[in-house]
């Protein structure tokens, strides 16, 4: 039987690839998008694949209710959910302003739960279901200048380990991928810089212009976001797949370190490996 995929954030990058290529592989996609779908659009089109693309703000409560209402009345079902829609605040946590902060968690947490929550009652109903959380390995260890984004990333880590114990009994499985830096659009449309943080008199100079060129090199000419959509094809179609996926080389790396090291020396080798 044909399943029905809901993806959030799709318009580019990570969400894209994996509208694409479970579009490419059978499923009926729907990807959320919150402004303009051109470019997934555009390059469904060239590859003559079918993707059900429709407005979706995670920070829209009713905005979410109505993708979930369109997708039911439309396919009965709703048999994966792709949290994906997110954004990264860079800022030292004494400059975040309250909106920053708020709406960093109103994208990466909340909008997860709220859309989660919508989706629960019809997997229950039809017995099963699969959710998948695009995390970050941001969300097993801190940065500096991301430590906002970080706490996001380990609620969503938080988030997924608990839900899994709630919705098993229902065959519903809950999954994260801590996904590395890849070269998406993020550092242009995912990443919101602190004004104050990123002027030229912030007493955090030094380490930010240290420190943000190599995140931004990373992300811009970091490799295609493709592996995290095989990980997800994979999660979907592997009832054994792991809680925590690790995708790409930082995840590959620190995530292990992290469990294999004490605190002290695991920041150790982070401050060595970045230059802090």
């Amino acid at each position: 039987m044909n399943k029905v995929v809901l993806i959030t954030g799709s318009s580019s990058g990570m969400g894209k690839a994996t509208a694409l290529l479970l579009a490419e592989s059978g499923y009926t996609v729907y990807a959320g998008v919150r402004d303009n779908s051109d470019e997934l659009m555009s390059e469904a089109q060239r590859r003559k694949l079918t993707i059900n693309t429709l407005k979706l703000d995670v920070q829209d409560t009713i905005s979410i209710r109505d993708a979930v209402r369109y997708i039911m009345a439309r396919e009965g079902k709703i048999d994966v959910l792709v949290n994906n829609a997110g954004f990264g605040l860079l800022a030292t946590l004494e400059d975040g302003t309250d909106e920053e902060i708020f709406k960093q968690f109103d994208v990466n947490v909340f909008g997860l739960i709220k859309m989660t929550r919508e989706v629960l009652p019809h997997m229950r109903q039809a017995g099963g279901g699969v959710i998948i959380n695009i995390s970050s390995f941001l969300g097993r260890m801190g940065l500096p200048l991301l430590a906002h984004y970080n706490a996001s990333k380990y609620a969503v880590e938080g988030i997924t380990d608990s839900l899994r114990f709630e919705v098993a009994p229902f065959g519903i499985r809950v999954h994260s991928i801590l996904a590395g830096l890849f070269g998406t659009n993020f550092v242009k449309k995912g990443l919101v810089a602190n004004a104050r943080t990123t002027s030229e008199d912030s007493p955090y100079k030094n380490l930010v212009s240290h420190f943000v060129p190599i995140v931004a090199a990373a992300i811009n000419e970091g490799p295609s976001p493709q592996p995290i959509a095989e990980a997800v094809k994979s999660v979907i179609e592997n009832a054994d797949s792991d809680i925590a996926i690790k995708v790409g080389t930082e995840a590959e790396q620190f995530v292990p370190l992290r469990k294999s090291m004490d605190d002290k020396t695991f920041e150790s080798k982070v401050k060595k490996t970045f230059g802090l």
